[in-house]
């Protein structure tokens, strides 16, 4: 098979496709796209991903998006069948788990540093702003009450739902929401932190 490659941008949402990249040993070439300088809005970035988002994985068949899917992907071609619960209604709950994320909680943090998605008024803007703090606490506390089930989301072995988790974590703090409120999180985050995985992806400055 060919080298895949993921396009992402530090500090964003990609980081859990490199992390479950470096958990599967699956080969792949990151791709920075340079989120300063405006990459994702390029002409040339807008061809492999018209939505102007990362992450991006190009795969000898195509090209996929979204967060989900691509972990989905990711976890497919690698040798930890676990990854994805057997049991389907394990495997349920993990994905309503990831969906929480993807259209709740990540909305939430990018109410902050995204509010043009939404509005064209600076005064709504500030106002979406204003509220981060709160609604990401309130996924914090969402999260310690029903997503948490163990060391990790699923309970004693990580999962697809575990990356992507994490790199919602290190939002909190900058929005205003200090983890050590939520025991079970802030004992998950630091689970994480020992995963060899996470340990490479920030040694290399991908995430």
């Amino acid at each position: 098979m060919d080298t895949m490659k993921l396009h992402y941008a530090p500090k964003t949402v990609a980081g859990a496709a490199i992390i479950l990249m470096f958990e599967t040993d699956v080969a792949f070439e990151p791709v920075r796209v340079d989120f300063a300088k405006t990459e994702q809005r390029s002409s040339a970035y807008l061809v492999i991903n018209p939505k102007g988002r990362v992450p991006t994985l190009d795969t000898p068949h195509g090209i996929i998006t979204e967060t989900t899917a691509i972990l989905e992907y990711i976890a497919s071609l690698g040798s930890q069948p676990s990854l994805i619960p057997k049991d389907p209604f394990a495997a349920a709950q993990m994905r309503s788990s990831m969906s929480y994320l993807a259209t709740t909680m990540h909305v939430n943090h990018a109410h902050g540093v995204r509010g043009h998605r939404w509005a064209n008024e600076q005064s709504s803007w500030d106002d979406m702003k204003s509220k981060v703090s709160e609604t990401m606490a309130e996924s914090a506390a969402f999260i310690e009450s029903n997503i948490i089930h163990g060391p990790y989301v699923m309970g004693d072995a990580i999962t697809i739902a575990d990356p992507y988790l994490f790199i919602m974590s290190n939002w909190l703090e900058v929005d205003g929401v200090t983890i050590e409120n939520y025991p079970k999180f802030n004992s998950f985050q630091e689970e994480m932190l020992k995963r060899p995985s996470v340990i490479r992806a920030q040694q290399e400055g991908l995430i």
